[in-house]
């Protein structure tokens, strides 16, 4: 299972519902920092390691990872960056997750 989605110019409420998932740590990465986008990617936990290595070779982006209550092991990283660069970061995790499917 792979989901992504990518949002463009987030708004201040977006921005911070996700600050209000993310550990101190990462909070402080991304807080105060004025983002073009935002790209979501949710999956199960091994995948999610697996495509925050990927997307963070493929574009200059911070990779943070969402906390949230799914039973099922779902989790979801947020790659943060200018629009081209995670556009590029959702592309090469879309891409690895399509060649996964075909093994």
């Amino acid at each position: 299972m792979l989901t992504t989605r990518l949002i463009r110019a987030p708004r201040p409420g977006t921005t911070a519902m996700l600050l209000r998932r993310m550990v101190p740590a990462a909070r402080q990465a991304v807080e105060g920092r004025r983002f073009d986008a935002v790209g979501l990617v949710q999956t199960d936990l091994p995948s999610l390691f697996y495509f925050a290595d990927v997307g963070q070779k493929a574009g200059d982006v911070v990779a943070v990872e969402i906390s949230g209550n799914c039973p099922q092991h779902i989790s979801t990283v947020a790659f943060f960056g200018d629009t081209a660069a995670v556009g590029a970061a959702l592309a090469a995790v879309e891409a690895a997750g399509a060649r996964s499917e075909k093994k």
